[in-house]
């Protein structure tokens, strides 16, 4: 037997939020416990019968079944292209601009390999997605993080970067509308950051996956649609959330032709692309009947006013958000986020996030997902008024 040892890369590393999320479900599931997962952001609606219907016929053409292109279908690019000029009136070449990924976080994961070097910096939002900073991490660069905190709208403070690590950072990652905060950016804050970036030299990376999961007629705006945005950076987005797609791993990255193209050799050295068949469903998802999206943005507001409403009954502070899935809130007095969270899962069956497992400024909040029936999220309330805190 052979002693194994794990590279120095994974010691560092604490373990991945959303598996000890799963881990803790299934210890409570195990004593019987029937948990109301409100904890990881995985949508529970279908995928719409249009684009399963795409799929299912185009896996039995056989032209499909070969190696896909590392980069994408160049007709799944050009729908992205043209997603983007309607949505957005941002003008894209498809096969210079846009590259296919096996769902968003792939790209997010693999970006800072093609341009972070040993002793770089990458700015990472905190508290935010975790694979920001773990992929930062896998480069050999180092995180530095940037405060959300309520008092800023949980947009970053540019102006408190310490000039030291402006002088070493070569990437920013931003995700708005926010996960976890569901807060929104504005137009005025993205013409900062663009400012930002030129000034320091500073590649700027949005991660735009909640983009149409949003309340009451908002619309974010694209960070590409900043006069600028392009120099600059890229954005990161994902058929998952919009389209009830997440297990079928689909997404892509637009944006700066450099930043596209070093993404893409990445890519070529380290996987085959995605199944052509799921990307001609993509199409479909993109260009095709778009009720879907309408019926999605109904349910979520329902399940959205279900929770929010209850959790203020309760004498929780919680805010509606105007986009994604997610409500975060401060936890009760005399709670920390682990140990509100904690209560809700013992007591009451209700997994929930902590807010500092996504970064120490998260710590005093929890996430909660609308990813269950506004039926059993009105039974979580309940639950959680039994309890008293």
């Amino acid at each position: 037997m052979i002693k194994i040892e794990q590279a120095d890369r994974l010691k560092q590393l604490p373990p991945y939020l959303f598996a000890e999320l799963d881990r803790k479900k299934a210890e409570a599931q195990d004593r019987g416990v029937d948990v109301i997962d409100l904890g990881v952001g995985d949508p529970d609606l279908p995928t719409p019968d249009n684009i399963i219907e795409a799929l299912a016929a185009a896996a039995k053409e056989p032209r499909y079944h070969r190696y896909p292109s590392y980069t994408g279908m160049n007709n799944f690019r050009e729908a992205v292209a043209r997603w983007y000029k309607q949505r957005a009136g941002v003008d894209l070449h498809p096969l210079k601009e846009v590259v296919s990924l096996i769902g968003s976080k792939e790209g997010i994961a693999h970006i800072p390999l093609a341009f972070i070097n040993p002793g770089d910096v990458a700015l990472v939002p905190s508290p935010a997605y975790p694979v920001y900073a773990i992929a930062t991490m896998f480069a050999g660069g180092t995180p530095h993080e940037m405060p959300l905190v309520k008092e800023n709208n949980f947009l970053p403070d540019l102006t408190a970067i310490p000039a030291e690590v402006l002088d070493k950072a070569k990437m920013m990652f931003l995700n708005y509308p926010n996960n976890p905060t569901a807060a929104p950016a504005t137009v005025e804050f993205f013409k900062t950051v663009v400012d930002f970036a030129v000034k320091h030299n500073i590649m700027v990376c949005h991660d735009f996956a909640y983009s149409e999961m949003t309340f009451e007629g908002y619309v974010p705006p694209s960070f590409l649609e900043t006069p600028g945005a392009k120099d600059v950076g890229i954005e990161f987005h994902s058929l998952s959330k919009t389209y009830n797609m997440t297990g079928w791993r689909i997404g892509w990255a637009a944006g700066n032709a450099e930043i596209i193209g070093g993404l893409g050799r990445i890519k070529s050295n380290i996987d085959s692309g995605i199944f052509e068949a799921i990307q001609v469903a993509g199409i479909e998802a993109l260009e095709g009947d778009q009720q879907c999206l309408t019926d999605m943005r109904t349910i979520y507001t329902e399940r959205r006013d279900v929770l929010v409403g209850g959790l203020k009954k309760l004498g929780i502070k919680a805010e509606a958000p105007n986009a994604t899935f997610y409500v975060w809130f401060e936890v009760p007095e005399g709670y920390t986020s682990a140990s509100f969270a904690g209560l809700l899962l013992d007591k009451a069956g209700i997994m929930a996030t902590p807010g500092n497992g996504f970064g120490a400024p998260g710590e005093g909040y929890v996430r909660m997902a609308l990813t269950v029936s506004k039926e059993r999220l009105a039974e979580a309330v309940e639950r959680m008024a039994k309890i008293g805190f």
